[in-house]
């Protein structure tokens, strides 16, 4: 092998995959036979965040991605009617309509999230302690407004993110030190309730469906610790479940409907939470309300 020969050797070794460390090769770790170790490093990756941040306890909040909050909902509505002018008889236009009137009468809930986050926050934000903090699905909607109640009172946030079809990108409200992407719902469902003291269940759609049964089976079964599992909305939730109808039929124990407490207050839900865990230190903050719909500090 002459030297030019030799040369032009060596450099295709160099450039080939397999000269890659393995850490630093994504098609290595993208590899399907490497998934056990994609999950790891899912797990990891958040707990070594956490005991870096020093986050000893979280209050999870889910709800739907649609639920905004009144000025961008009212926007919403006003699309859609224009929309249906332009094509009176259109029936998806009317749909639209209709849809976007019972979506701006949620926003109400969005104002709920966001002030429920901040008295958490504003009750927890005591000696530097990360305790009880919100920690959300970290997009749009509900989550937002979560994450938005802890950043106005001046405390850190929790977002779990995850990787979709349809890329949803975090909302700015988020701590950037915890803000994460996940890749596998299991991992992210994990990290929900690990270091949980609280579910807060607001209205929302089939994830927030399944993050509430998903808790509600584990409570049920022991395979978890045990937490306060708050629901706002009871109008709502009772339509989308027949909870009594379960237990009525037998599928579930009577005892099983005390799994989970109805509350319609930010005060209300931040006081079933101190009682669960006799908090008797920890007192709600008042939230006072602007004329614009903002938190006055």
């Amino acid at each position: 092998m002459d030297p030019q020969e030799r040369q032009a050797a060596i450099e295709r070794i160099l450039k080939s995959p397999s000269y890659r460390l393995a850490y630093q090769d994504l098609e290595f770790l993208a590899d399907p036979k490497l998934r056990p170790n994609r999950m790891e490093l899912e797990l990891l990756k958040p707990e070594l965040a956490f005991e870096r941040e020093k986050i000893n306890s979280t209050v999870v909040v889910f709800g739907s991605t649609r639920i905004v909050d009144e000025p961008e909902a009212r926007r919403l509505l006003e699309e859609a009617e224009a929309a249906l002018r332009a094509d009176p008889d259109n029936p998806k236009l009317k749909r639209a309509v209709s849809r976007a009137q019972r979506l701006l009468a949620k926003s109400r809930y969005y104002d709920l999230a966001r002030q429920f986050a901040y008295l958490v926050s504003q009750s927890c934000k005591q000696d530097g302690q990360c305790d009880y903090v919100i920690c959300t699905g970290g997009g749009p909607g509900i989550m937002e407004a979560a994450n938005r109640g802890a950043y106005e009172a001046g405390a850190k946030s929790i977002g779990l993110n995850i990787r979709l079809p349809l890329e949803q990108i975090p909302n700015p409200y988020i701590t950037p030190e915890l803000c994460f992407q996940f890749r596998y719902f299991a991992l992210r469902k994990f990290h929900f309730l690990l270091r949980a003291k609280a579910l807060v269940v607001f209205p929302g759609g089939f994830g927030t469906l399944d993050e509430l049964t998903d808790a509600l089976t584990l409570r049920q079964t022991g395979r978890m610790q045990p937490i306060p599992i708050i629901i706002f909305g009871r109008e709502y939730w009772e339509r989308v479940i027949d909870f009594q109808f379960l237990a009525d039929e037998g599928v579930i124990d009577d005892e099983d409907l005390n799994l989970f407490e109805f509350a319609e207050t930010a005060e209300e839900a931040w006081d079933k939470i101190c009682r669960f865990h006799h908090l008797t230190a920890l007192h709600a903050v008042p939230v006072h309300w602007e004329n614009g719909g903002g938190i006055a500090h």
